[in-house]
């Protein structure tokens, strides 16, 4: 899980804008020292029990500030409906594919590996990390202490969930050998080239170059083996496809839940019958995800049309990265992108 699958804004009405509010006029210098506040040293114990020692926990949080800024990026983390063609347009731009067949090619070794290891091809590890960061080239400008604990004991509605990833935070940076003021990464905690929050790095963060440090900050073959393994930890099929092309109809049709990002849940069948059908591959499984994809027919009208495909197996596992099938179709195409730049050698030619 990563952070764009969590930064959903929670319904907590005028109690959520009354408690930022009330929060801004506040000053919290120094605020995280538990020998001040029994709700941080209860942490402080949690962590002890885990074999955190209680010294360096407690050091640690003497360190974190809180950061209003964060609460604020929090509060209005819920973006507005993006239109497929609007999203498309973040993420498949040219120099993204063409950085990615790049990345390839500067980290070859590494994800051969990662392909015979967890069965994920390059392009589509390189497109997850080219939609997060960009190859590592945005990561994150908070540090990562500072963003946990303010979410952790301040947010009013998720406090619960952030000081579970506060927990596991402090306990990464300990048994890596970290100093956990010098992290960096989201405003809501996702660190590193795949943007993990630390649940997820606890869960699927792998030393892929041997050096007995999970290191997805500054080491891309550790993130490489990482997103591998956490595709193949959630089901990925290496032999079978992510999705297939579709034709229906102008106008979506009743009776049909499109973009569902759950496992495959509608018959080929059911959706004959409302004029959704494969286009070209007969290698359709019987259940699949029904996908519709918006876009402006015309720059200069309103009318909007739409994009069929049928989601497999696989574009379901894309969505345990990031729960929006938008982010699952742009790390699809991207994929597709940076695999065709990378046979092409495009990537290594002076070209525009």
């Amino acid at each position: 899980m990563t952070v764009s699958a969590i930064q959903g804004r929670g319904a907590h009405g005028v109690l959520a804008a009354v408690g930022l509010s009330l929060m801004a006029s506040v000053s919290f210098a120094g605020d995280f020292d538990p020998a001040s506040r029994d709700d941080v040293a209860a942490l402080i114990d949690q962590l002890d029990e885990r074999g955190v020692p209680r010294d360096w926990a407690e050091a640690a949080m003497r360190q974190a500030d809180f950061s209003q800024e964060v609460l604020d990026a929090m509060e209005g983390a819920a973006e507005r409906r993006l239109r497929w063609d609007e999203y498309r347009e973040i993420f498949l731009q040219r120099d993204r594919i063409l950085q990615g067949a790049a990345f390839i090619d500067a980290h070859r070794d590494a994800f051969e590996r990662a392909e015979v290891a967890y069965g994920v091809p390059p392009e589509m590890i390189a497109a997850i990390i080219g939609v997060e960061t960009k190859y590592g080239q945005f990561t994150g400008r908070h540090r990562v202490l500072d963003s946990l604990s303010t979410l952790g004991f301040h947010h009013p509605s998720r406090h619960r969930f952030f000081h579970g990833e506060l927990a596991a935070f402090l306990e990464i940076a300990h048994d890596e050998g970290v100093e956990p003021g010098s992290l960096y990464g989201s405003y809501a905690g996702a660190m590193g080239y795949p943007q993990f929050i630390p649940t997820s790095y606890r869960a699927y963060a792998v030393d892929f170059d041997g050096d007995d440090i999970r290191d997805l900050w500054t080491n891309p073959v550790d993130a490489i083996g990482s997103v591998g393994n956490y595709f193949a930890e959630h089901g990925w099929r290496g032999d079978e496809a992510i999705l297939s092309e579709a034709s229906g109809p102008d106008s979506l049709p009743d009776g049909i839940e499109f973009n569902a990002t759950r496992p495959p849940y509608a018959g080929l069948d059911e959706l004959a019958d409302v004029g959704i059908v494969p286009e070209h591959d007969a290698n359709v499984p019987d259940q699949v995800i029904p996908l519709a994809f918006d876009y402006l027919r015309a720059e200069d009208s309103d009318e909007v049309g739409y994009y069929y495909r049928l989601g497999h197996h696989n574009f379901y596992v894309i969505t345990r990265y990031n729960h929006s099938h938008l982010y699952a179709m742009a790390v699809t195409e991207l994929a597709e992108r940076i695999a065709e730049a990378y046979e092409e050698g495009a990537w290594s030619r002076d070209d525009s």
